[in-house]
C-alpha cells in the first residue's frame, strides 16, 4: 500500500490537531508524524508514522515519497533552531517538493520577541533548500490572552501602551487546510495572519472582565521587574528572554497591523478576542 504524499506533523497538538482533523474531514489522506503513534489522532484516511526533528535518518524514511509537508515549529527548546535545521534538510534530501511553515509575524533577524528570529532563520534554511514553500506567519494567539492572568486577577508585562493582533488558532488552522488541499496556488507566498483588531493588554483585560466574569487588570511592568518576577520559576535564561519579549515586542509595535489574509484563504472573518471567547473551544 502506498502512504499519502502529503505529511502533517503536530497533529498530537492543538494546531496541529486541528488542520489533520480538518483535513480528513475533506477526505484527504495524509501521513501523520508523531513523537508517540500511541497519542496520534485516529482520523480516516491518516497513517501515523514516528520520526523526531532532531533524527535526520528517521525524517528522511518517514518523509520518503512526500510531496508536500506541513511544518508545525518544534516544541520551544535552546536547540530547536538546530532541530528545524536537521529536518529540513532531510525533508530536501528525501525530495519534499513544497514545505508549508507556521512562522511567526514580524518573523526578522533583529526581531525583539527573540523566538522570531529563529523563525526568521528557519525561513530562510527553507528558502535556500531549493523546495518550494509557504509560510504562515501567525500573530499571537488569541488562546494564550487569557493563559496570561496571573492568580489574582493581574496581566503583567513591559509591553506598555502596544497593541496586538492577535489571531485564533482555529483561523490558523483554516487558513493552513486552504493552503495544503491546493498548495500549487501559494508557492513562495508569506502570509500574514492576524485577527480582525489591535488588542492592547488593557483592552484585553476589559474584554475579559466582561466575558468571564472575572475582574482582570494590567499592570505594565517595567523589563527589570519582569525578569524579577519571572526569576523565580527556574527557567533557564534564553526561556526568560523568550518570555519578557513577548511583551516588549508589543510595547516596540512589532506585533501591531491588520492583514486581510485570514478573510482571503478562508472567506470569512477571523475571530476577535470577544468572539473567541464565546465561542465553543475545541
Amino acid at each position: 500500500m502506498s502512504l499519502p504524499n502529503l505529511a502533517v506533523t503536530g497533529s498530537t497538538g492543538v494546531l496541529g490537531g486541528m488542520v489533520a482533523r480538518q483535513l480528513a474531514e475533506a477526505g484527504t489522506a495524509q501521513r501523520l508524524l508523531v513523537r508517540d503513534a500511541g497519542r496520534a489522532p485516529a482520523l480516516e484516511g491518516a497513517v501515523p508514522l514516528v520520526f523526531s526533528y532532531a533524527d535526520s535518518v528517521l525524517a528522511g524514511q518517514v518523509l520518503e515519497g512526500v510531496k508536500v509537508l506541513f511544518m508545525v515549529s518544534a516544541a520551544e527548546a535552546e536547540d530547536r533552531l538546530e532541530q528545524h535545521y536537521s529536518f529540513i534538510d532531510a525533508a530536501a534530501a528525501a525530495g519534499v517538493q513544497h514545505v508549508v511553515y507556521t512562522s511567526f509575524y514580524g518573523a526578522a533577524r533583529e526581531a525583539t520577541f527573540t523566538l522570531a528570529r529563529d523563525h526568521y532563520a528557519t525561513e530562510a534554511r527553507i528558502r535556500a533548500s531549493g523546495m518550494d514553500f509557504t509560510f504562515l506567519r501567525d500573530n499571537f494567539y488569541l488562546d494564550f490572552l487569557p493563559l496570561l492572568t496571573g492568580e489574582d486577577g493581574v496581566i503583567r508585562g513591559p509591553a506598555g501602551d502596544g497593541v496586538v493582533s492577535a489571531v485564533s488558532r482555529e483561523d490558523v488552522a483554516h487558513c493552513a487546510v486552504t493552503v495544503l488541499r491546493d498548495p500549487a496556488l501559494h508557492v513562495g507566498t508569506t502570509y500574514n495572519l492576524t485577527g480582525p483588531e489591535e488588542i492592547s493588554l488593557a483592552f484585553a483585560a476589559e474584554v475579559l472582565t466582561a466575558e468571564t466574569g472575572r475582574t482582570v487588570t494590567y499592570h505594565p511592568e517595567s523589563v527589570e521587574e519582569a525578569y524579577a518576577s519571572r526569576a523565580s520559576s527556574g527557567a533557564p535564561p534564553w526561556q526568560l528572554d523568550a518570555w519578557v519579549s513577548t511583551y516588549t515586542a508589543i510595547a516596540a509595535g512589532e506585533l501591531a497591523g491588520l492583514s486581510p489574509d485570514v478573510r482571503t484563504l478562508t472567506g470569512r472573518e477571523p475571530l476577535s478576542l470577544e468572539a473567541f471567547l464565546e465561542h465553543p473551544q475545541l
